[in-house]
C-alpha cells in the first residue's frame, strides 16, 4: 500500500486513489506508487475493472514543479523514461478503466486520465497540457495519446497554446466521454465499468488488446492481430459458457477463465 496512492478494491472494481492534498502534484513518489497500483491491478485477478480518482475536489493538476525546478537535463533525461513509464503501466491495464475528473486534470494530471479508457468529467472541471507555459511540452504522453484521441490538429491547439478546456468543450471533442455534475463523478465512474465486474475477463482483455495494439499497426497487420486473439479466446471456458447459452437461451455465467 502506497503512502500517497492506494488500490482500494470492491466487488470486483479496483479503484487507484491519489492522496496527496491540496492537488495530487504527480512528484516522483505518486508517479511510482502510481506505477505499483496499476500493476497490482492487473495483476490481481479480483480486479475485473478500475477507476482512477482523484478525490472530491481535484483529479490532478500536473507535475510536481518544484521538484523539477532544480533539474538539469542530465537529470531529466534518466527521469523522463519513468515518468512515461508509470504512466503507462495505466494504459497497460489488461481490463476496463476509467479516470473520475474532478477539479483540475492539468498536465501530468491529463496525461493520467489519457492513459484511461474512458473519462467522466464534472461539469465544472477544467483539463489541459499547460506545459508549454513553462517552456517544456508534455512529457508522459499528452502529445501522442492525446491527438490519437482528438486528432493532430485539436491536440496541436490544446498542447502549443498550454489552455485549459471546459467540461463542455472537452465531451464535443471527445476528450470527455461523458460529464456531470462533481458530486456524482466517482458513482457515474463506477456505474460505466459496473458492467465488465461480471463479464468474460479473457474476452475483455484480448478486445482491449485488439484495439491498443491495432493502432500501432498497418490495417493488416491489425487484422491479423485481431485473427490470433479470436481463435485464442477458443481456449477458454468462458467463449465455452456463452455460446453454449446462448444455445441454450439462458444467460452465461462466466467465471473469468
Amino acid at each position: 500500500m502506497g503512502e500517497l496512492v492506494r488500490l482500494d478494491k470492491h466487488d470486483g472494481i479496483g479503484t487507484i486513489r491519489l492522496e496527496r492534498p491540496p492537488m495530487n502534484a504527480l512528484n516522483t513518489q505518486v508517479q511510482e506508487e502510481i506505477r505499483a497500483a496499476a500493476l497490482e491491478a492487473a495483476d490481481d485477478d479480483s480486479v475485473r475493472a478500475v477507476v482512477v480518482y482523484g478525490g472530491e475536489k481535484v483529479f490532478a493538476a500536473g507535475a510536481d514543479i518544484k521538484e523539477m525546478t532544480a533539474m538539469s537535463y542530465v537529470d531529466m533525461a534518466g527521469r523522463a523514461a519513468n515518468l512515461s513509464a508509470a504512466l503507462g503501466a495505466v494504459a497497460r491495464i489488461p481490463k476496463p478503466v476509467v479516470a473520475a475528473i474532478t477539479g483540475y486534470a492539468l498536465g501530468g494530471g491529463c496525461e493520467l486520465a489519457l492513459a484511461c479508457d474512458w473519462r467522466v468529467v464534472a461539469d465544472d472541471a477544467k483539463l489541459g497540457q499547460p506545459e508549454i507555459k513553462l517552456g517544456i511540452i508534455p512529457g508522459a504522453g499528452g502529445t501522442q495519446r492525446l491527438a490519437r484521441l482528438v486528432g493532430p490538429a485539436r491536440a496541436k491547439d490544446i498542447v502549443l497554446s498550454g489552455r485549459m478546456v471546459d467540461a463542455d468543450e472537452a465531451l464535443r471533442i471527445g476528450l470527455a466521454d461523458k460529464v456531470v455534475p462533481a458530486a456524482d463523478v466517482y458513482a457515474e465512474a463506477v456505474a460505466l465499468v459496473r458492467p465488465y465486474a461480471n463479464g468474460p475477463a479473457q474476452a475483455i482483455r484480448a478486445a482491449k488488446a485488439a484495439i491498443d495494439g491495432g493502432l500501432d499497426m498497418d490495417l493488416n497487420s491489425g487484422l491479423a492481430w485481431e485473427s490470433q486473439l479470436f481463435a485464442a479466446l477458443f481456449a477458454t471456458d468462458d467463449r465455452r459458457e456463452g455460446m453454449t447459452a446462448f444455445v441454450e437461451k439462458r444467460k452465461p455465467d462466466f467465471t473469468g477463465r
